[in-house]
Protein backbone atom coordinates (compact mmCIF):
# COMPACT_ATOMS: atom_id res chain seq x y z
CA UNK A 1 0.00 0.00 0.00
CA UNK A 2 1.07 3.33 -1.16
CA UNK A 3 0.99 6.22 1.53
CA UNK A 4 2.49 9.57 0.74
CA UNK A 5 3.45 11.64 3.78
CA UNK A 6 3.79 15.25 3.93
CA UNK A 7 4.81 16.93 7.21
CA UNK A 8 4.24 20.44 6.16
CA UNK A 9 2.50 22.39 8.67
CA UNK A 10 0.84 21.92 11.98
CA UNK A 11 -0.42 18.53 11.16
CA UNK A 12 1.37 15.57 9.09
CA UNK A 13 -0.51 14.70 6.15
CA UNK A 14 -0.66 10.84 5.02
CA UNK A 15 -2.37 10.66 1.41
CA UNK A 16 -3.85 7.06 0.69
CA UNK A 17 -2.33 6.56 -3.58
CA UNK A 18 -4.42 3.56 -3.88
CA UNK A 19 -8.42 3.51 -5.64
CA UNK A 20 -9.14 0.29 -2.77
CA UNK A 21 -9.10 -0.27 0.77
CA UNK A 22 -10.95 -3.79 1.08
CA UNK A 23 -10.33 -7.14 2.64
CA UNK A 24 -6.87 -7.94 -0.21
CA UNK A 25 -5.49 -4.54 1.17
CA UNK A 26 -6.40 -4.14 4.80
CA UNK A 27 -3.52 -5.48 6.22
CA UNK A 28 -0.68 -3.89 4.03
CA UNK A 29 -2.60 -0.41 4.37
CA UNK A 30 -2.32 -0.69 8.30
CA UNK A 31 1.58 -2.11 8.43
CA UNK A 32 1.85 1.47 5.97
CA UNK A 33 0.28 3.20 7.98
CA UNK A 34 2.00 2.22 11.51
CA UNK A 35 5.98 2.59 9.70
CA UNK A 36 4.11 6.21 9.34
CA UNK A 37 2.53 7.14 12.63
CA UNK A 38 6.05 5.33 14.51
CA UNK A 39 8.16 7.82 12.32
CA UNK A 40 5.54 11.35 12.85
CA UNK A 41 5.11 13.47 15.53
CA UNK A 42 1.72 14.89 16.51
CA UNK A 43 -1.74 14.74 14.92
CA UNK A 44 -2.26 13.02 11.37
CA UNK A 45 -4.90 13.56 8.49
CA UNK A 46 -5.79 10.62 6.14
CA UNK A 47 -6.29 11.93 2.96
CA UNK A 48 -8.87 9.57 0.81
CA UNK A 49 -9.20 11.34 -2.06
CA UNK A 50 -7.83 8.95 -4.62
CA UNK A 51 -10.24 6.07 -2.40
CA UNK A 52 -13.20 5.11 -4.04
CA UNK A 53 -13.75 1.76 -2.58
CA UNK A 54 -13.82 0.89 1.26
CA UNK A 55 -15.40 -1.83 2.43
CA UNK A 56 -15.65 -3.40 5.87
CA UNK A 57 -12.18 -4.64 6.37
CA UNK A 58 -10.89 -1.55 4.78
CA UNK A 59 -13.38 0.65 7.66
CA UNK A 60 -11.80 -1.45 10.09
CA UNK A 61 -7.98 -0.51 9.08
CA UNK A 62 -8.73 3.15 9.04
CA UNK A 63 -10.34 2.48 12.60
CA UNK A 64 -7.10 0.44 13.36
CA UNK A 65 -5.10 3.41 12.21
CA UNK A 66 -7.03 5.48 15.01
CA UNK A 67 -6.45 3.33 17.72
CA UNK A 68 -3.02 3.05 16.97
CA UNK A 69 -2.42 6.95 17.43
CA UNK A 70 -3.74 6.03 21.21
CA UNK A 71 -5.69 8.56 22.92
CA UNK A 72 -2.99 11.88 22.50
CA UNK A 73 -2.66 12.25 19.15
CA UNK A 74 -5.96 12.83 16.63
CA UNK A 75 -6.45 10.81 12.71
CA UNK A 76 -8.80 13.14 11.02
CA UNK A 77 -9.45 12.17 7.17
CA UNK A 78 -10.31 14.27 4.51
CA UNK A 79 -10.87 14.36 0.80
CA UNK A 80 -13.45 11.56 1.25
CA UNK A 81 -15.18 10.48 -2.06
CA UNK A 82 -19.24 9.79 -2.27
CA UNK A 83 -18.56 6.11 -1.69
CA UNK A 84 -16.65 6.47 0.79
CA UNK A 85 -18.35 9.14 2.42
CA UNK A 86 -22.04 7.16 1.97
CA UNK A 87 -19.70 4.04 4.14
CA UNK A 88 -18.69 6.85 6.80
CA UNK A 89 -22.35 7.88 7.55
CA UNK A 90 -23.66 4.43 7.21
CA UNK A 91 -21.32 3.20 9.52
CA UNK A 92 -21.92 6.15 11.66
CA UNK A 93 -18.10 6.74 11.51
CA UNK A 94 -18.57 10.30 10.67
CA UNK A 95 -19.29 10.91 14.10
CA UNK A 96 -16.05 9.83 15.47
CA UNK A 97 -13.61 11.06 13.18
CA UNK A 98 -13.64 14.78 12.58
CA UNK A 99 -13.65 15.29 8.33
CA UNK A 100 -12.56 18.21 6.23
CA UNK A 101 -13.44 18.66 2.45
CA UNK A 102 -9.60 18.04 1.61
CA UNK A 103 -6.21 17.85 3.46
CA UNK A 104 -5.89 21.81 2.89
CA UNK A 105 -9.07 22.54 4.54
CA UNK A 106 -7.63 20.19 7.45
CA UNK A 107 -4.33 21.68 7.47
CA UNK A 108 -6.12 25.56 8.04
CA UNK A 109 -8.54 23.82 10.77
CA UNK A 110 -5.35 23.11 12.57
CA UNK A 111 -3.74 25.97 11.55
CA UNK A 112 -6.39 28.33 13.15
CA UNK A 113 -6.82 25.77 16.46
CA UNK A 114 -3.05 26.95 17.23
CA UNK A 115 -3.67 30.46 16.94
Amino acid sequence: MKLDVNREGPVTVVTVAESRIDAAAAVDFKDAFRAVATDSEGDLVLDLTAVDFLDSSGLGAVVAARKLLGGTRALDLAGLTDPVARVMQLTRMDTVFRIHATADAAREAYRSSAA
